[in-house]
């Protein structure tokens, strides 16, 4: 007899939304029962014209903005709540935090995008990182998209020649591709040090002393970040580029071969036919790793729309008791992504 699948609920049909919702549709183990959102953005329009390969469920108690433009709708969002094991909330920062007031109430568990206070959950969590700490939790936060991908890269070294310490510098994009809300800009701007992604990863590996900083670029096509690592192994250039080539989450791209910086990687997302150009794992550059001493230095494409998905869904996992392991857990999420 064929097992059950876990039924999961999206609330919020926006830049991480939509892409939660897909890569849970390509679980075969999981059901996306459905989405929420509370108007006919263009994102829940374009949806619309598909067809509706989701249910949608309108997230407020006024559907008439809904109605009005034609989007067809299943329910309420307790409609939603009533059908579901767990919901993946990708609200903008502060909703999640009153959302789960109503997710406690229905006995639903729920996880929280990195944009959310760290206090809404009970694991700040990471698949790769701390898998087991999320198993049987009833909340979990995830990481912001560049800590994911930083997380993902420093617990490759880390598992297998240990981590004392971390430098980074994050060329991070303004904005989504799409949104207008940070106006039009000529300019770099610095942040105060340390970057909260150094101090989120201390967080999760606190055995590793990190320290960072941060420059906002006038680019909407992913983050870029410098990595100065010290392990507590002495590590050669060729063997930390077979650890990045062996990761099912990390591709290994050359300058050589034209992949120059973050566009080349977006482009070339979209040329695999990936939907809306999206790439699940993050890029190391094989001509920006580099030796200094005990250090070893690289360079990372971060790509900010779609990172978090394989850890989303990791966090499915890891609350529900589907897999009690990180080696299990991820690695039914990289098969059903299409990972390597």
């Amino acid at each position: 007899m064929e097992k059950e699948k876990i039924k999961v609920g999206v609330v919020g049909y926006g830049v991480i939304g939509q892409r939660l919702a897909d890569g849970v549709a390509k679980q075969g183990d999981m059901e996306l029962v459905g989405i929420a959102d509370v108007a006919p953005t263009l994102s829940v329009r374009a949806l619309a014209e598909r067809g509706m390969p989701y249910d949608l469920y309108c997230s407020i108690d006024d559907t008439s903005a809904l109605e009005k433009a034609g989007i067809p709708i299943k329910g309420k969002l307790v409609d939603l709540l009533e059908k579901v094991d767990i919901v993946l909330d990708a609200t903008g920062a502060g909703i999640g935090a009153k959302n789960k007031e109503l997710y406690q109430k229905y006995n639903v568990k729920a996880i929280f995008q990195g944009g959310e206070k760290n206090e809404v959950a009970d694991v700040f969590f990471h698949g790769y990182a701390n898998f087991e700490k999320g198993v049987g939790s009833d909340f979990l936060k995830l990481t912001s998209c560049n800590t994911t991908g930083l997380i993902r890269a420093a617990e490759c070294i880390d598992s297998k020649v240990g981590l004392e310490k971390l430098a980074i510098t994050i060329i991070r994009r303004v904005a989504d591709p799409g949104d207008y809300h940070r106006g039009l800009t000529n300019a770099l701007q610095v942040d105060k040090a340390p970057s909260h992604q150094a101090e989120d990863l201390m967080s999760i590996m606190p055995h590793v002393d990190a320290t960072g900083i941060l420059v906002h670029t006038p680019v909407t096509h992913g983050h870029i970040i410098t990595v100065v690592a010290t392990p507590k192994e002495d590590i050669t250039k060729d063997q930390l580029l077979e650890l990045f080539q062996n990761h099912p989450r990390i591709r290994v791209v050359r300058l050589e071969d034209g992949f120059l910086g973050n566009a080349s990687l977006f482009r070339y997302a979209r040329d695999l036919g990936n939907m809306r150009g999206d790439m699940y794992e993050i890029a190391v550059w094989e001509e920006t790793i580099v030796k200094s001493g005990k250090d070893i230095m690289f360079a990372i494409n971060i790509p900010q729309e779609a990172v978090v998905i394989p850890e989303t869904i990791d966090g499915i996992r890891a609350a529900l008791n589907m897999q009690i392991t990180r080696e299990e857990g991820t690695s039914l999420t990289n098969k059903y992504l299409g990972m390597k």
